[in-house]
Formats: structure tokens, C-alpha cells, sequence
């Protein structure tokens, strides 16, 4: 059978790749702690679940509209004026099969072949892998401990070229955890809107941004009207804040002429979101699940803080302490080991399962690991003793 150029062309996702070996490793009796997936360990908050039982009483699940319940949208609309100071109309709104598919119709809606499209390094894999799928170049730009291993307008300005057609940012970032600062997001969406392109925001961790100064909850780009905010493409999901990882279901926030584009592209690719998750996921938006959601996040900054001071401890860097989502970048360098060494040794010699910088970018692949605290207190302090045994550190 002949392979597409396309499929061909695709990279493995190094962190499922460790997932699997970590199943291994347990299936012969071992204990592993897994940090190389991004998916909280908190589950949905119960008044989703309780949902997600009723609906499932034997009464019939049909399809929806490809682009999700109209109760559903209103909600989110209503959930980014209160919590992200966006003023969004719900008309805009398409609820999708996971945050995948947004990104994946928003590739499909925007990039025709050879456009090139510019994304920050490091960054999630799939993003350039989606913009690619649609033939795409994609233009990696190095970024540094300096800008918080994010893009910069300069840097965008700099990078662009006549076949340049958009730019996808996400913020706060995986694989770091850091965002990027909004005057600078908004100069950015700006500086693209100026030269014909397009922006795609991943948001996908914004709730789980540090607050502010004021206490408040960060703001979405959507939050500021700009002309780089008319041509951005928002992107969102309830997998991360809400903790929905298995219910894949997502969203994306679009310009008003592309709402009838996702719906063609939504009716062809996958007819609608999964129905029992979008009536479940109606119960994210009440005070008693938001306050759940509120409380997990405080919780995994406490956890960030536990694992910044044990990496501390037994002399792992990292560059940049983040401010969000629930991911550190560790300069494993010192040690003396490729990225790609220390997650493999890491996992068969200390039972810690990581993620080696390859995913990311070609940028710190020899030198950075990721390691997702999106595990519990217990698991992460382990993993903290059994990784300073392996690089030489008495607990």
C-alpha cells in the first residue's frame, strides 16, 4: 500500500511514544510516575458528571449542529465576557470534537499549499503538524529564556516574507508554562493584520493563567478590539481548565466571515461535536463547577511551586519559572546527557516518565525536558526524590 506524502511527512508525538513504554514498564509490576502527558488528575467537576448520568437515561443522543448547541455556545459566549473580559457573540462560537478539531478546521479554512505559516520553538507539535497536513511551510522561530520562550513582534517582523500567510501563538505555552505579555500579543495580531495574514491564539491554558496583579483572571486577546483581533482565530477546550481530557470537546472563537466556513468544514469532517459531552459540559458554566475549577487551579500552582523548589533542590535548571498551565522546561544540560538520554534513562533506571525536547522544536531538543505537574502532590514529590537519586543527589 502507498503512503500519502502527507502521513509520510508526520512525526510521532514523543509523549505518547513514553506513554506507551511507561504501560510497559508498569505491566511488568513497576511503579511509574507519568509526567509526560499533559491531563489533569482531576476529573470534570461533579455537577458534569452528574449531567453527563442523567443524559445518559436511555433517551435518544441525536446529532446536533455541527456547530454545537446553541445553549452551549451562548454559554461560552457569556463564559469569556464574565471570566476573560471578551465580549463575544455566541453566533461566532463552534463547538468542536476537542480542541484538535479546531485547530484542525481553522489549518483547513486558512492555509492553502505553500503558504508559509510562523510558529514559535518550542512549541506543541501538532500545531505545526496540522498547518503542514494542509501544505503549509512552516517557519520555526528560535525563541529564548529571554522572551520566555515566546515570539516576539520583532521576531514575527523579522521572519516575514511574501508567501507568509498567518501565525499561530499560544499562550500560556506548552511546553513551558509561560505566556506571553498582552501588550505584545496584541502589537503581534496587529503587525499580521497590517500585512494581509491571519492569527491563530491557542488559549487552551488560559484558566489556568496565574491572575493578575488586581486578582483578576487574565484577559483573552478577544478581550481588546484591534484590527490584528478582527483576523484572529480563537482557540479553546474544555480538556485543561475543566478537566475533560476524554471527552474531547473543544471550541473556537472565529471572525464573522469564517462561522459558515467551520460549519462546512464541521459537517464534512466529523457531522458535530459528540452530543452526550456537549449536554455534560452545559454543567462547567454553573457558580458551584466554576468555583471546582477555580480551586483546581490554585491547586496545581501550588503544585508548580513544589516542583520548582525540589528541581532546585537536586540541581536541575529551569530558565523560566511559568506562570500558567501546569508544564516545566528543565535544562537537563548539566547533567551531562542528551534530552533524549535523560527521559529514556529517566524512565527505565528512575521510573519517572518525561518528555524529551524533540517534540517541541528542533531549537532545545538535545537540551530540554518537559514535565507536566498535572499529577498528584504525593506522585510529584516522588518523582522529585527518584529523579535527584538518578542524577546523583541525596533526597
Amino acid at each position: 500500500m502507498k503512503i500519502s506524502r502527507r502521513a509520510e511527512g508526520i512525526a510521532p508525538f514523543y509523549a505518547m511514544e513514553f506513554a506507551r513504554n511507561a504501560a510497559e514498564l508498569e505491566a511488568q509490576g513497576h511503579h511509574v510516575v507519568k509526567l509526560n502527558i499533559g491531563e489533569p488528575d482531576f476529573g470534570p467537576p461533579p455537577a458534569v458528571l452528574a449531567a453527563a448520568r442523567e443524559v445518559s437515561d436511555g433517551r435518544p443522543l441525536a446529532y446536533t449542529g455541527a456547530l454545537g448547541l446553541p445553549e452551549l455556545r451562548i454559554a461560552i459566549a457569556d463564559f469569556y465576557g464574565r471570566h476573560f473580559g471578551a465580549d463575544v457573540d455566541p453566533r461566532r462560537v463552534a463547538v468542536t470534537s476537542g480542541a484538535s478539531a479546531a485547530l484542525l478546521m481553522s489549518c483547513a479554512a486558512l492555509i492553502d499549499p505553500g503558504d508559509e505559516v510562523l510558529i514559535g520553538d518550542p512549541s506543541y507539535p501538532c500545531n505545526r503538524q496540522f498547518a503542514r497536513a494542509f501544505g503549509a511551510q512552516v517557519g520555526l522561530i528560535e525563541t529564548t529564556a529571554e522572551s520566555r520562550f515566546q515570539l516576539t513582534t520583532d521576531d514575527v517582523e523579522r521572519a516575514w516574507t511574501d508567501t507568509t500567510r498567518g501565525v499561530i501563538v499560544a499562550t500560556p505555552s506548552n511546553p513551558t508554562g509561560t505566556s506571553m505579555p498582552y501588550d505584545e500579543l496584541l502589537a503581534m495580531t496587529d503587525l499580521v493584520a497590517a500585512r494581509g495574514g491571519w492569527s491563530i491564539v491557542d488559549e487552551i491554558y488560559l484558566g489556568l493563567s496565574d491572575p493578575g496583579p488586581d486578582g483578576r483572571a487574565p484577559r483573552s486577546i478577544l478581550a481588546t478590539d484591534t484590527p490584528g483581533t478582527a483576523e484572529t482565530v480563537v482557540i479553546n477546550s474544555f480538556s485543561k481548565y475543566f478537566g475533560m481530557t476524554g471527552w474531547r470537546l473543544g471550541w473556537c472563537i472565529v471572525p464573522d466571515e469564517l462561522v459558515g466556513v467551520i460549519e462546512r468544514l464541521a459537517q464534512n469532517f466529523y457531522v458535530c461535536p459528540p452530543t452526550p459531552s456537549q449536554y455534560a459540559a452545559l454543567a462547567c458554566f454553573t457558580p458551584e463547577s466554576l468555583a471546582v475549577a477555580e480551586d483546581n487551579r490554585r491547586e496545581f500552582a501550588r503544585r508548580r511551586h513544589l516542583v520548582i523548589d525540589g528541581l532546585a533542590r537536586i540541581g536541575l535548571d529551569v530558565p523560566v519559572v511559568p506562570d500558567g498551565a501546569f508544564y516545566v522546561y528543565i535544562d537537563v544540560s548539566s547533567t551531562g546527557m542528551s534530552a533524549a538520554e535523560f527521559c529514556d534513562r529517566a524512565l527505565r533506571e528512575a521510573h519517572v516518565a518525561l518528555t524529551p525536547g524533540k517534540d517541541f522544536g528542533p531549537a532545545g531538543a538535545d537540551r530540554f525536558v518537559r514535565l507536566s505537574y498535572a499529577a498528584s502532590t504525593e506522585d510529584l514529590a516522588l518523582a522529585v526524590d527518584r529523579l535527584g537519586t538518578f542524577v546523583g543527589v541525596r533526597p
